[in-house]
């Protein structure tokens, strides 16, 4: 039976409606009185698995989901070995740096040498700063990282982006996007390598329901 690893959170309505649009329900995670974690479509033809964002490239690259939906975002800070099969053209966002308003920085070059830079996405800013060739400390922080130049703590962020609003509200503008994310349907290489549970035909039906939006 194929096993589908999907994102709580921000891509989860949308990633069960893909889904619908190809016959597989699992709208049940979207009671909010459903406390289960893995749910059988009511055909029987797959079960869903609903994982952490983070997490779901990690339950297909051991196997236990062939299939799974996840931000690019994701798939570039753990770069996990999965296939990367379809861009889905949803939960579009960007990852971006941002600075204070009231900063004179306007772009990431003429960010001091050293300085400090707050992430949740430590190795796409290491990244990026390394083709900077901008020597700067990147501090981890899992919480909400508009804080870091708030407080002082660092002179910068790097974080993923949708509307804005957040760092509006926060004093903080965008100066540089290091890329642009969107949801992204992986699978794992061998199941999908030896077209296991039909993956190819679900591939194809995902793609044509995504091509038709």
């Amino acid at each position: 039976m194929l096993t589908i690893a999907l994102p709580k959170g921000a891509l989860l309505v949308d990633t069960i409606n893909l889904f619908q649009g190809v016959g597989l329900d699992f709208s049940a995670f979207l009671d909010p009185s459903n406390r289960q974690l893995q749910i059988y479509d009511p055909t029987k033809t797959a079960k869903a698995l609903l994982v952490r964002a983070q997490d779901v490239p990690v339950y297909v690259e051991y196997g236990q989901a062939q299939l799974g939906v996840v931000g690019e975002d994701v798939l570039r800070e753990k770069t996990p070995r999965v296939a990367k099969l379809l861009d889905l053209q949803f939960g579009v966002c960007r990852m971006s740096v941002a600075v204070p308003a009231a900063s004179p920085i306007r772009k990431s070059v003429e960010l001091p040498p050293h300085g400090i830079v707050a992430s949740k996405f430590v190795n796409c800013a290491r990244e990026y700063f390394r083709r900077l060739d901008l020597p700067v400390e990147i501090v981890p922080l899992s919480g909400s990282v508009e804080l870091g130049p708030i407080t002082g703590m660092s002179e910068a962020i790097v974080d993923l982006v949708s509307t804005g609003r957040t760092l509006r509200e926060n004093g903080l503008i965008e100066i540089d996007v290091l890329f642009e994310s969107t949801a992204r349907l992986i699978a794992h290489p061998l199941s999908y390598r030896l077209a296991l549970n039909h993956i190819s035909d679900w591939m194809a039906k995902i793609k044509l329901c995504v091509d038709g939006h």
